[in-house]
């Protein structure tokens, strides 16, 4: 313990001389204004407004009236979203030390997700997750709100969601997880383990999150080289840019029938004196055992709780604030009738953070602003066998420090940093070895227009080593010993506006993965994942090169998607099931981790049609094939040359009708998925399925409040069916019927 504080005092010390320091006089103005109704000219209040550029987020009052202070002379998109209506993106000018006023007004929408309207004209797109392919918020966050990240993404296309239970769930995207797909929570890594195995939860929970922003290509690279699937950041906001002018914020409360859960969030931001900010979140979740069409997911619940408390300083130079926060968890996993755990097995879960962060403002041509960030997150969990003892241990100390330079000039924006990682990971219950692993990158990413023709690239640069506690060359499972990798990461994304609402682009991605502790160094048996598990410390690095080519239509009326990719892996690692059993627990099959020759490819399609005057068409398909290259012994025994790979999510879509009157949504929906017989060795198919939803949503605001309702019916018909991705499909479906009301009020 004493050696986490030291750990943290110092690398909070950069922090605070940046607050003891005065920053420099900046040319800043004020942009203030009233947000209304198009069709009344009635104010709109709690309209969520984002200064793209600078990464600022203000709340309306309930009359519709917002202000941001100590924002630099230029010109800037000025974002305007709220449940109901329709997105606008708005070009304004701040002028140094003058006030500037705007006058905003938003059209009701029937179309749940971000249909976006641009007013005036953008000199460029800007880049970073403020300009994701997808961002989830108000009113379809609600809808799909879900017990895990994973499962409130799962209807996006090319999103699945791999789970061991109720808790145990994590997002795949386009049949790539784990370390492809980076999860990050307002910009920084979680710190946990559920990249590593099925039973190992995703340490953030969706139901405070402001939004939800998905984003892949070069704006990727700032957060990793191996995002080759994508980035998913969940926006809590909890450190403030600005300083709030009244105190605003959200209640919930959450009931579901399938497993009788319960979930109660608050979170506020409240100004402090003159020139500091404070923003409070939390929330409580709890759950039994999860309801099946037949029968009870014996030990499925959960209980687990989130909670952050942030402080930030503003000033003219920009801001600089600082943030604690917990998270405890304990949930289930199902026992394995086939031995591993009869039983089942409980983890207990617990993770402590603190992180500090910075924004220097630049008033020179070329630099605009210096962002710095720097996180300590102290991570612990133990798998409790049935008898009460521990089975398996995992701690994870990791640091993280990031320094990002925005800048105009010779390119319309652009973005230059550094990002350093450093990771003390242990394992008791297995033989394997302590380790540490330490990183540096460099990333570079730029954007220019030539007319309709929007250009991104970007390249980042990696230096890994990872060195276990102690040297083995004698081990069972190889020559353990240190590693050093390095590698260069690049990407490419075009886009063309061919006007009239029409858009068509290119993203191309190299990346470069190295090993993870557990792929190199692992052995011994992980119960709570059914699997005795084997690294292999003569990994190489894993290469990527993904293809992706997209056609997309928005008008206010009608959204529509297509794009096909291909993903093809030099090196593909995962653990791979080798059939056999293992000699020390033969209830327990061996999964080796091993690196081949694999390519992923596939096509995904959604879109949105406004039809009279209240009602909405919905409907999206997703396609993934994954396969590897056999090897030349498989050959000898006669396999095709390509074999697929496990654990790939089937042709799967939905079909829904919304009728959205006023203040009302009401709606139905289809979930459908054609049966997955792709698959690899010792794995099982599933049958194809059609699962039926209901949903209804209400919003009044009173007493300068905005309440909203949101009830859902999910598997009306007790519908029995299996998730491909779940490691428990063998022994029971998909949960059964269940109804969810959830009440949020904005204040």
């Amino acid at each position: 313990m004493k050696q986490a504080i030291f750990i943290l005092l110092l690398i909070l010390s950069p922090l605070s001389l940046i607050l003891a320091t005065p920053g420099p006089d900046q040319d800043t103005g004020t942009l203030k204004g009233r947000v209304v109704d198009r069709e009344t000219n009635k104010p709109l209040g709690f309209v969520y407004l984002h200064l793209k550029e600078i990464n600022h987020t203000v709340a309306a009052h309930a009359d519709g009236t917002f202000k941001f202070e100590n924002v630099p002379a230029g010109t800037y998109t000025l974002s305007a979203s709220r449940i109901g209506y329709q997105t606008v993106s708005q070009l304004v000018t701040v002028q140094g030390s003058d006030t500037t006023e705007v006058t905003i007004s938003l059209k009701a929408s029937v179309l749940i997700s971000e249909a976006v309207e641009v007013v005036g004209q953008r000199s460029h797109l800007g880049a970073g997750l403020e300009d994701a392919s997808k961002t989830i918020s108000g009113a379809e966050l609600r809808q799909n709100l879900g017990t895990t990240l994973a499962g409130t993404l799962s209807e996006i296309p090319g999103f699945s969601s791999r789970s061991m239970g109720s808790a145990p769930s994590r997002p795949v995207i386009r049949g790539l997880g784990g370390e492809r797909v980076l999860i990050l929570q307002d910009g920084r890594r979680t710190g946990d383990v559920s990249s590593q195995s099925a039973d190992h939860a995703v340490t953030v929970d969706p139901v405070t999150a402001e939004k939800i922003e998905i984003a892949r290509g070069p704006a990727a690279l700032q957060y990793g080289s191996n995002a080759i699937g994508g980035v998913v950041n969940v926006v809590r906001n909890q450190i403030s840019a600005v300083q709030p002018d009244h105190i605003h914020g959200t209640a919930s409360l959450q009931g579901k029938s399938v497993n009788t859960g319960a979930v109660a969030a608050f979170e506020a931001a409240a100004p402090l004196g003159k020139n500091f900010a404070l923003k409070f979140d939390a929330n409580l979740r709890s759950a039994r055992n999860m309801q099946t069409p037949v029968g009870t997911l014996t030990n499925s619940g959960l209980l687990s709780s989130n909670s952050a408390l942030g402080v930030s300083y503003i000033r003219q130079w920009g801001y600089a604030g600082i943030s604690a926060g917990t998270y405890f968890s304990r949930y289930g996993i199902p026992p394995d009738p086939e031995g591993g755990h009869e039983q089942g097995v409980d983890i207990e879960m617990r993770k402590y953070k603190l992180a500090g962060k910075t924004e220097v403002l630049f008033d020179g041509p070329f630099f605009k602003s210096l962002e710095a960030d720097l996180s300590y997150k102290n991570y612990y969990h133990r798998e409790i066998e049935n008898s009460g003892e521990i089975g398996t241990e995992y701690g994870l100390l990791t640091t993280n420090l990031s320094a990002v330079v925005r800048h105009e000039g010779l390119f319309d924006e652009g973005k230059i940093g550094i990002w350093a990682e450093a990771k003390d990971y242990a394992v008791n219950g297995t033989q394997t070895p302590d380790s540490k692993a330490h990183s540096i990158a460099a990333f570079l990413i730029e954007e220019k227009d030539f007319g309709a023709l929007h250009l991104e690239a970007g390249a980042r640069f990696d230096f890994i080593s990872i060195s276990p506690e102690e040297n083995d060359p004698n081990s069972s499972i190889g020559n353990i010993r240190p590693r050093n990798f390095a590698g260069l990461s690049t990407s490419a994304s075009a886009i063309y506006d061919f006007g009239s609402g029409f858009h068509a682009g290119a993203i191309f991605m190299h990346s470069f993965r190295a090993p993870s502790q557990e792929e190199l160094y692992s052995e011994g048996p992980h119960l709570a994942s059914y699997s005795y598990e084997v690294g292999n410390p003569d990994l190489n690095p894993e290469r990527g090169l993904g293809k992706e080519v997209f056609i997309r239509y928005k008008k206010p009326t009608v959204a529509a998607e297509i794009a096909v990719y291909h993903n093809s892996f030099p090196n593909y690692i995962y653990p791979r099931n080798t059939g056999r059993a293992s000699i020390r627990f033969p209830s327990l099959n061996v999964y080796q981790f091993t690196g081949v020759e694999a390519r992923f490819r596939g096509i995904e399609a959604s879109t949105q049609l406004q039809f009279l005057d209240h009602w909405a068409f919905s409907g999206s398909l997703s396609y993934t094939e994954a396969r590897r290259k056999v090897t030349p012994q498989e050959e000898q025994f006669g396999n095709d040359e390509w074999q697929p790979l496990p654990m790939i999510p089937p042709l799967k879509g939905t079909i829904g009708l919304t009728y959205a009157p006023g203040k009302l949504r009401l709606g139905a929906k289809a979930r459908l998925a054609a049966e997955q017989n792709r698959t690899a060795e010792f794995e099982t198919p599933t049958d194809g399925y059609a699962v039926f939803d209901l949903f209804a949503q209400y919003r009044f605001q009173s007493g300068g409040l905005l309440h909203t309702i949101a009830l859902n019916a999910t598997n009306i018909f007790n519908t029995t069916y299996r998730n491909h991705l779940s490691r428990i499909k063998e022994i029971i479906p998909e949960p059964g019927r269940s109804v969810s009301l959830l009440y949020r009020v904005y204040f």
